[in-house]
């Protein structure tokens, strides 16, 4: 179509993470952060596919213009406008959040493109992309998407006491941080409710849509745990703390894999980077936003998150720091590492 951008060509899927986020409304800081947390830490080469509102789109490309060169040599971005390939455009528009479901219709719309990770506005990366890309080696042959669950335990989980449709396992699972390969789902033919001889995932999403609306609250997650209730060999689970949210530590700690390993990335839902309502999540949110890009990461984004921290006490999640901190910690002491070894070695004088 005219003036519709289209997904950058890459020479080698090796050579590029794509990562995948669709923004509407209000969203464009929050994007602009998530996208910054990437940035910051990843070790590989970024492919951005940002989609958005027609509104937003010149000031994305201004935002990301603005960000110093050390950085935007570390990822290609592509803009698009939001679009459906099947079904009512106004339906899907209107399913949970605005423009939420164009996450359903990636597949088919970044036909180039054989694995992405798709994540929600609201995300922040506290160790490198590579690390949760490397999942993508430990799907096996039949799997061809990875989340992780809706919550860790079921008696107080949402979809295993609410939920008056299939889903997922015993408690769900959350599609805030999703990997995918592409490749995969466009060649599957996935078992449902509605044809005995399985359907590709276009031919699928709108009559799924259409007998389950009336009973789906969450939108497009819930439409995706209909689907991994007919395919449960399809899906691979990663664990908790790749996808971090409120819950795990507002009715204390329940996440073991932050508790061991500290949270890989953070998901703060309901709009809590915002709130006063958890204060150790919108910190990071903060600290993150304020630091500039080319100051030292310790004294300008680890110690003022610590000073934050501080005031977050009497919280829940606010007496667990360590769990917020370890991962980040790791994380800039390897990138700190790796800058004071390239600056010695382009200084070293024999």
């Amino acid at each position: 179509k005219p003036g519709e951008q289209k997904p950058p060509k890459e020479p080698s899927s090796l050579q590029c993470m794509h990562l995948a986020v669709v923004a509407c409304g209000d969203r464009l800081e929050e994007t602009l952060i998530m996208l910054k947390s990437a940035v910051l830490f990843s070790n590989r080469r970024l492919c951005f596919h940002i989609f958005a509102e027609d509104s937003l789109k010149p000031e994305f490309e201004r935002k990301l213009k603005e960000w110093p060169s050390s950085y935007t040599k570390k990822f290609e971005s592509s803009i698009y406008p939001i679009t459906f390939s099947v079904g009512n455009a106004q339906e899907w528009k209107k399913l949970f959040k605005p423009c939420a479901a164009q996450r359903l219709f990636l597949p088919v719309i970044l036909k180039d493109v054989d694995s992405l990770l798709y994540v929600d506005t609201d995300v922040l990366f506290l160790r490198p992309i590579d690390d949760i890309w490397h999942l993508l080696r430990e799907f096996n042959s039949t799997q061809l998407a990875a989340m992780a669950p809706e919550h860790e335990i079921p008696k107080i989980g949402w979809y295993s006491r609410f939920a008056r449709h299939p889903f997922y396992g015993s408690t769900g699972v959350n599609s805030g941080v999703m990997l995918m390969n592409l490749t995969r789902i466009r060649s599957t033919h996935f078992k449902n409710s509605l044809s005995p001889g399985g359907l590709t995932w276009e031919e699928m999403l709108y009559p799924l849509y259409q007998k389950y609306k009336n009973y789906i609250t969450w939108g497009d997650q819930d439409l995706l745990n209909i689907i991994f209730y007919f395919n449960p060999e399809c899906l691979y689970v990663f664990p908790c703390q790749w996808n971090y949210r409120p819950d795990h530590c507002m009715y204390g700690s329940n996440c073991r894999g932050a508790e061991e390993e500290g949270v890989s990335i953070l998901h703060g839902n309901r709009g809590v980077y915002h709130d006063g309502k958890q204060p150790t999540f919108r910190a990071l949110y903060e600290v993150i936003r304020d630091f500039p890009f080319e100051d030292n990461l310790f004294q300008s984004l680890y110690y003022p998150l610590q000073s934050k921290f501080l005031d977050t006490v009497h919280t829940l999640c606010g007496r667990i720091p360590q769990v917020f901190l370890k991962q980040i910690e790791k994380t800039m002491k390897k990138v700190y590492e790796n800058r004071v070894i390239v600056y010695l070695g382009a200084n070293h004088r024999y």
